[in-house]
């Protein structure tokens, strides 16, 4: 979705919320949309695919969610800390400007560049033609239309044209984040083992305390949609009442009728 569709959908959504109250509308609006809509984007998001960390980790602990409490922490303390030492030890032994992932992705933007077109249009601002296409792409601003360079923060491929040719080192134009040296200083934190809990020293205030169990068991599988789907009036609205085919009257149908019975 592009910027200008998503605009249109806020202003479409912002009609609603002003038939149901207008100082409410007043209020978002003020706010403006990055402050409170979810899928506002400065820029085009829409080609950018984008995963949860939580996911992936809640993927890797599949196995471990049967074991106890501290069993459970105790292999989650394993996985990060095993996580830890690799990418420690990973930016540890890189040599290249950037760490492997985002080298690769650098050098392969490098070879696909090679046989474009690049005009300049003022001292930052160049035009670079990819076949049918052309790209604009802005060195003092480090963005480009494609959105690649703004997002990914590496020279995309019309990027790497553009300073192929003035023969400017890429360094400056790549985030920090990406480097080795910052990989160093985010994993620098070792993770300790704990000790074994025969060994631990609890206070007497915490040993003697006594917790309960909750009184409300969830199931262990997840609800069924069923529920989920159910319409507003399906769970809150009025519900039909019997009626006997009888009689008509409501309250009971004719098998619990005592009138028919009789």
């Amino acid at each position: 979705m592009t910027k200008s569709y998503l605009k249109t959908e806020f202003h479409m959504l912002m009609e609603k919320v002003k038939a149901v109250e207008v100082r409410v509308k007043n209020y978002l609006k003020l706010a403006d949309y990055d402050k409170w809509a979810r899928s506002y984007a400065s820029v085009h998001r829409g080609w950018t695919l984008t995963s949860s960390i939580a996911e992936s980790i809640n993927v890797a602990l599949v196995s471990a969610r049967e074991l106890p409490i501290y069993d459970f922490l105790e292999e989650v303390r394993l996985m990060f800390g095993r996580w830890n030492c690799e990418n420690r030890q990973q930016a540890l032994y890189t040599f290249t400007d950037l760490i492997d992932k985002f080298q690769e992705v650098l050098q392969q933007n490098e070879a696909e560049c090679t046989r474009m077109k690049v005009i300049p249009a003022s001292e930052y601002i160049y035009t670079v033609h990819d076949k049918e296409k052309h790209f604009i792409v802005c060195l003092k601003e480090k963005k480009c239309s494609c959105n690649a360079f703004q997002l990914d923060e590496i020279p995309c491929v019309y990027a790497c044209a553009v300073l192929d040719i003035k023969n400017f080192k890429k360094g400056p134009y790549y985030s920090d984040l990406y480097k080795p040296k910052i990989v160093l200083r985010t994993y620098d934190l070792p993770i300790y083992p704990l000790p074994h809990k025969d060994d631990w020293v609890i206070p007497k205030q915490i040993m003697y305390k006594v917790v309960l169990p909750s009184k409300y068991k969830r199931l262990p599988e997840r609800p069924s949609k069923k529920d989920r789907e159910k319409f507003k009036q399906d769970m809150f609205g009025k519900k039909s009442k019997n009626c006997c085919s009888s009689y008509g009257l409501k309250g009971h149908n004719r098998r619990s009728c005592r009138k028919y019975n009789k």
